[in-house]
């Protein structure tokens, strides 16, 4: 069973929406998570499609032999990043703190088993 991964760090989008396109497509085969992704509306799923893409063809290059269509999505995690601190200006001479949160995302697409009877 080969594995390919490919990972995403210091995404600028937070760790808690990506998770919510990552958990759409995890156990999908590679051409059905492409298509769900597709019409999702999440600025993540541009993110994720990149990464799927990548993995893709990093298993394509360690078995040149190998169909894209008989990958499924076997794991996908969205872990936190450093969290970027910024300042706004309030009233009275104050000020307020902006986090702004970036991810790590990490997609593993792995062979889909065949059946042997």
């Amino acid at each position: 069973m080969m594995e390919a991964k490919a990972v995403g760090k210091h995404l600028r989008i937070s760790a808690r929406k990506a998770r919510l396109v990552a958990d759409e497509v995890r156990g999908y085969d590679y051409k059905e998570a492409i298509d769900i992704l597709r019409f999702t509306n999440k600025a993540a799923s541009s993110m994720i499609i990149n990464l799927l893409n990548s993995a893709v063809a990093n298993a394509i290059q360690m078995n040149e032999s190998l169909d894209p269509n008989s990958l499924f999505v076997k794991k996908i995690y969205v872990d936190d990043g450093p969290i970027m601190k910024r300042f706004r200006p309030r009233a009275r001479g104050r000020a307020s703190r902006i986090r702004k949160r970036l991810s790590h995302i990490t997609v593993v697409v792995s062979e889909i088993e065949k059946k042997v009877s």
